[in-house]
């Protein structure tokens, strides 16, 4: 399975207040990619969290829910400063593409009409991909792609917005079943983020955070 798994230390759309303990507990499975919002933590313990993903070779992705230009450029800093490698959500705008230029940091910013939270896509998927198609002409490094938060057909969307760029889609949010990994699989996305699923133990009842990764890595492994 070439799909890359991001790890997300949330819940509900929110950092968990225990997710440095919760990445300790996991560091050694085969995850390299590793992330979790700007909302939860306060400003020191994400920069300890980062750095200590860092330290194990992680990749580090912080994802923004927050809409705004002003919030998105906040957490565009956050993620400058406290060493991030990809800056996942945010509505686009361009002085966050700006503000990202030279530092080292990824930009896969949300695509179609995003509102709410937890976060909800909008629009059609004509709507949607000729969006994506406008995100890539304007320099971004990828798609952040709400999928199965979309109002209509997520997997009809998400293999369409996969056709329509030649930059990586990783599809966010609500993968929470084996079905679900394997449709994002079949659509050929790039990616998929996984988080509060491990938390509400949609893998394993009464498992913990990491007997719940563990059976979705060895399924991964496997598929």
């Amino acid at each position: 399975m070439k799909q890359n798994l991001i790890v997300m230390l949330t819940f509900n759309d929110e950092t968990v207040k225990n997710a440095k303990e919760c990445f300790l507990a996991c560091k050694d499975l085969p995850v390299k990619d590793w992330g979790f919002k700007d909302i939860g933590l306060p400003r020191d313990e994400m920069v300890d969290l980062v750095k200590t993903m860092k330290a194990e070779g992680k990749v580090t992705n912080l994802e923004i829910v927050s809409l705004s230009e002003e919030e998105g450029l906040a957490g565009a800093k956050i993620a400058v400063e406290a060493g991030f490698d990809v800056l996942m959500g945010t509505v686009y705008y361009d002085s966050i593409r700006d503000y990202l230029k030279g530092t080292g940091v990824k930009y896969y910013p949300f695509c179609g009409k995003v509102y709410g939270h937890p976060s909800i896509l909008d629009g059609t998927i004509e709507e949607v991909t000729a969006h994506a198609r406008e995100l890539e002409a304007k320099g971004v490094d990828g798609i952040d792609l709400l999928s199965y938060r979309y109002t209509g057909d997520a997997v009809t969307l998400l293999g369409e917005v996969v056709k329509a760029v030649n930059i990586p889609v990783v599809s966010a949010g609500s993968i929470d079943t084996y079905e679900r990994i394997m449709e994002v699989v079949g659509t050929g996305a790039d990616g998929m983020t996984m988080g509060s699923a491990l938390f509400a133990q949609k893998f394993k009842k009464d498992g913990s955070f990491r007997e719940n990764l563990e059976l979705v890595c060895d399924y991964m492994a496997k598929h």
